[in-house]
Order: structure tokens, then sequence, then C-alpha cells
């Protein structure tokens, strides 16, 4: 089994943080922010998943789940609304467990933890994961009676998987790294605007 010392140090290159309070996980969500005023609201959720190709259902469903999930979270102390808006500034309080461990409690990137998803799970393909692959992350991640986090990691990755596997069915790992520092979202939302444009 290959051990963290064989990394390379030019894997992680141009992703490790380079401050302590640059939190890359308001990067990751900032996408969703279609206003750009710190809040995220369920339209705003609905309108992100629609903008990268997701169908109506997905979105709606997915709007829903996000914003009714993590708004209370990231808005402590606060009176619950009952338009259950996200704050940017605080999403690393939505972190849920069960996870990869790639955010730290302050929303930054690791990129030792980037790189343990392939060392540890990607047998096939060196830089990506199967559908088997993913599973078994999941699978290892999963924190004793987390049964929330449990369902967050699911929903997540298996959206990224049907979003964004290849032909061959692999989850390559540069597009695992774009969902992380939210510029995949900007990627695709331009591939889903060329589509519409073609077609």
């Amino acid at each position: 089994m290959a051990s963290t010392s064989n990394i390379n140090p030019q894997d992680a290159k141009g992703i490790e943080y380079t401050s302590s309070d640059e939190n890359v996980l308001q990067k990751h969500v900032a996408f969703f922010d279609r206003n750009h005023d710190g809040l995220i609201y369920p339209w705003e959720t609905y309108e992100g998943f629609r903008a990268i190709g997701c169908g109506v259902l997905l979105s709606t469903v997915a709007s829903i789940f996000i914003n009714v999930g993590l708004s209370h979270k990231t808005r402590p102390g606060k009176f619950p609304s009952p338009l259950f808006p996200i704050e940017v500034k605080n999403i690393q309080r939505g972190k849920h467990g069960s996870d990869s461990g790639v955010y730290d409690t302050e929303g930054r990137f690791v990129p030792l933890k980037f790189e343990e998803i392939f060392i540890k799970h990607a047998r096939t393909h060196p830089d990506a994961l199967t559908s088997d692959e993913l599973e078994q992350m999941l699978k290892y991640n999963r924190e004793p009676k987390d049964y929330g986090g449990w369902i967050g990691g699911l929903t997540e990755w298996k959206i990224l998987y049907f979003l964004c596997k290849d032909k061959k069915g692999l989850l390559h790992k540069d597009t695992i790294r774009g969902v992380y520092d939210g510029s995949l979202f900007q990627r695709m939302e331009e591939e889903t605007k060329s589509n519409k444009k073609e077609n």
C-alpha cells in the first residue's frame, strides 16, 4: 500500500493555501452567490445548478436540501429565516462529518488530504476514481452513527460523479480539484452556455 511519503511535491504545487485566513471553502460556494451579496438563497442555488447543466428536478431538490441543511449552521445566533439563506463568510460552520478532510475546520484547503484520496482509493488509474473506488472512499470516510454526514457526502460525490465522469466512467483528479476551489463550476457554466449556442 502506498504511503503519504510517496507524494510527489509537484502534485501539490499551486494548491497550498498561502495565509492562515484564506478560506478556499468560501471560493467553492461563491459561484452560487449569483448576485455577490454574501448570501446564497435557494433560488440562487437552483440557478447555479441550472447554470452548470443540471435538470430542473435535480436543481430543485439540491437547492432545498442544501439551503435547508446549511442555513441555520451558517447563521449562528440569528433568528431562523424562512428564506433559508446561507452566509458565505460562515460556510465552514456547515462542514459535515464523514468527509475527506480536504477542507480543515477553517475552510482551508489541505493538500495532503487531497492527495490521500488518490493514494488510498485510486487503484485502477492513479489520477482518477472509478464508481467502485468512489464508493469505497465514501465508506472509508464514514464516522460511526454520523448519518447526516453520510448522506451529505454521498449526495455531493454522487452528483459530482454523475455530472463529471468521462466516457470511461472515470472522475479525474483535476476535476475534483476544481470542485474544491470552485473553478470547475465556472468552467461548467461556460461549457453549458457554449453547448446551448451550438444547439
